[in-house]
């Protein structure tokens, strides 16, 4: 079995699992159908264990958008609070290596890559808190511009009193409340 493939019981597990995280949340893909979604998943095995990799962490994927140009649905990780398998983090593998002592064990941008998906922008994030309240007592790392990056800063987002909030840290900071959200299209 190839590293980045379900075996067939595990894919159909994980569809069950999806297929009813859809049907429970029928309001964020108004429209959508899931047998069409879910022949797409069996078409692309390597999205089906990136959506896996999503799931196994604390995300709870869910399709959110259906592009007609394209045909591609679009997930998001809908947990409630940031991925609780995806915590504790820096931003990217420049802010990783720059810490000196107290590393933590990885960083956002390097598990998104490794699980095959993308961190939302800040412009995904707020479009995911137009389907429900995110983030409540945690926040969530967002893709940072490159002239950001470049001064050695990075941005990540939350919810508090009713608003989406935008900050910015030092890209190498980290804390057990910000993981980040990820995105994957099929």
């Amino acid at each position: 079995m190839s590293k980045k493939k379900l075996s067939s019981q595990q894919g159909r597990e994980l569809l069950d699992i999806l297929k009813a995280r859809f049907e429970k949340n029928m309001s964020r893909h108004k429209g959508i159908d899931w047998s069409k979604v879910e022949a797409k998943l069996e078409d692309k095995p390597e999205k089906l264990w990136s959506l896996n990799e999503m799931e196994m962490t604390g995300g709870e994927p869910d399709v959110v958008g259906h592009d007609k140009k394209t045909g591609e649905y679009t997930f998001y990780d809908c947990a409630a609070e940031s991925p609780k398998g995806r915590r504790s983090i820096c931003y990217d593998a420049e802010a990783l290596e720059s810490r000196k002592e107290h590393k933590p064990a990885d960083s956002a941008v390097n598990m998104a890559a490794d699980m095959g998906v993308e961190l939302l922008t800040e412009e995904e994030y707020r479009e995911l808190q137009q389907l429900g309240k995110f983030d409540l007592k945690t926040s969530s790392w967002v893709q940072t511009p490159a002239d950001i990056r470049k001064l050695g800063g990075a941005l990540f987002c939350d919810r508090r009193y009713n608003t989406v909030f935008l900050y910015h840290n030092g890209a190498e900071s980290y804390y057990a409340a910000r993981g980040f959200r990820g995105a994957l299209r099929v």
